[in-house]
C-alpha cells in the first residue's frame, strides 16, 4: 500500500496508560475523534449584511468505543471504580491507526480521558449475538502524532 492512498480504517488498536492487557487494545468500532469551535456572534453597528463569528473555544465530543465483552478487564474496572467511588482517575488513551504491515500510521494521543458511561447491551434468549459493552469517555482535548 502506497503513502498516497487513503489508509484502511479497520485496522487499528487502542492503548489505555492504565492498562497493559492486549484485551483492552481491542475494540470493534472508535468514534468521537472530532473536534470544533465554538463561535460567538457580533452585530457591527452600520453593517447590515452580515453578523460577524468569532471563535470562543474549541470543544472535543466523547471517545466511544465499543467491543465484545470482556470479563477480566482493567479499564472497565477503572470504569467501575470511578462509579462507584466517586473518585475519577484521568487516563491516556492512544487511538493507533496501522499500515498493512502493522506498523503506526497515524496516532490521535487523547488526553485526560474519564469515563462518562459504561454500557452493556441488551440480553435477549431470542437473538443470537454477542454481548457489546460500550465505554463513553470524556476528555480535554487530542493531538495528532
Amino acid at each position: 500500500m502506497s503513502d498516497y492512498y487513503p489508509p484502511w480504517g479497520f485496522y487499528y488498536k487502542v492503548e489505555f496508560s492504565i492498562s497493559n492487557d492486549k484485551n483492552d487494545t481491542r475494540f470493534q468500532t472508535v468514534s468521537g475523534l472530532s473536534v470544533e469551535c465554538d463561535t460567538e456572534e457580533y452585530k457591527e453597528g452600520g453593517e447590515n449584511r452580515f453578523t460577524h463569528k468569532l471563535p470562543v473555544r474549541t470543544k472535543y465530543a466523547d471517545l466511544v468505543l465499543k467491543r465484545g465483552m470482556v470479563t477480566d478487564s482493567a479499564v472497565v474496572a477503572w470504569c467501575l471504580d470511578a462509579f462507584s467511588t466517586g473518585f475519577f482517575v484521568p487516563a491516556d488513551v492512544n487511538v493507533i491507526l496501522m499500515n498493512e504491515k502493522g506498523l503506526p500510521l497515524r496516532t490521535w494521543k487523547v488526553a485526560h480521558a474519564i469515563p462518562r458511561k459504561w454500557l452493556v447491551s441488551d440480553l435477549s434468549a431470542t437473538d443470537n449475538a454477542i454481548v457489546i459493552e460500550t465505554l463513553e469517555l470524556s476528555y480535554r482535548y487530542f493531538t495528532i502524532q
